[in-house]
């Protein structure tokens, strides 16, 4: 599945905004790795300035109902430090939006996988 919600990184450039990019792949997400398809990718644009997400890009199974969550932290200013401070269930693919702020600062690789 693929689900997209928010602007893309070129078009918040295009519209002024400083961005900063974090690219999750699936093989990080440990639903993923339990479900033995860790095909895709989680991609979150922010602005740099104020660190609100400003869009979301998810490629992968499950798409369609991880983007929710990413829906609401745009529609409401969210911001990835507000995203990265939330608990997500553990064993769900949604996770993944949560790893992928921790990737805006760190390995995921380094981290275990209840680390987040």
């Amino acid at each position: 599945q693929i689900a997209s919600a928010g602007l893309t990184e070129s078009q918040a450039q295009k519209e002024g905004y400083t961005v900063k990019v974090s690219t999750l792949p699936m093989e990080y997400v440990p639903r993923a790795l339990a479900a033995r398809d860790t095909r895709g990718l989680v991609k979150l644009v922010a602005d740099a300035d104020t660190d609100k997400l400003l869009g979301a890009h998810i490629l992968a199974p499950e798409s369609g109902e991880m983007i929710q969550t990413a829906v609401i932290a745009i529609r409401f200013g969210i911001t990835v430090q507000d995203l990265r401070e939330t608990i997500f269930p553990y064993l769900t693919n949604v996770e993944g939006i949560k790893l992928a702020t921790l990737a805006f600062e760190k390995d995921v690789a380094m981290l275990s996988c209840c680390a987040g």
